[in-house]
C-alpha cells in the first residue's frame, strides 16, 4: 500500500467515509483475488462441512481499526451474507437473536485454506 493510499484510507476513517474505500479498484481486484483464492465460498460454511456461495469478503481485523492491513489478502475471509451479519452481530429474525455473535476467528488459521 503506498504512502498516499495510506493516507486517503486514514482521511476515510476519519470522515466516516468508507464505501470510498469498498468502491475503490484497489478493494475490488483484491476483493475478486480473495474470492478465487476461497473458490467463491463462504469459510465458515466450510468449516461447517457445508456449502455456501461467497457474498462478502471480510476483514478479519477490521479497516478502522488496522488500515494496514486494509489491501493484506491474508486479512481477508470470504463469507456468505449470513455468516457475515453473524460476524458483526447483525440479526435477521427473532431465531438469531438467541445465537451469540459469532467469535469467528478465535481458532482460524489463515494457511488452513484449500
Amino acid at each position: 500500500m503506498t504512502e498516499e493510499f495510506y493516507r486517503w484510507l486514514l482521511q476515510l476513517i476519519r470522515e466516516d467515509r468508507l464505501v470510498k474505500f469498498y468502491q475503490s479498484p484497489k478493494w475490488r481486484r483484491l476483493r475478486e483475488k480473495a474470492m478465487k483464492r476461497d473458490h467463491y465460498e463462504c469459510q465458515h460454511c466450510r468449516r461447517q462441512g457445508k456449502y455456501h456461495k461467497v457474498e462478502n469478503v471480510h476483514h478479519i481485523k477490521e479497516v478502522k481499526d488496522r488500515p494496514d492491513l486494509a489491501l493484506d489478502i491474508d486479512n481477508l475471509i470470504c463469507l456468505c451474507i449470513e455468516c457475515h451479519n453473524k460476524v458483526h452481530g447483525r440479526y435477521t429474525s427473532a431465531a438469531d437473536k438467541q445465537e451469540k455473535k459469532v467469535d469467528s476467528f478465535a481458532n482460524f488459521d489463515a494457511t488452513e485454506r484449500w
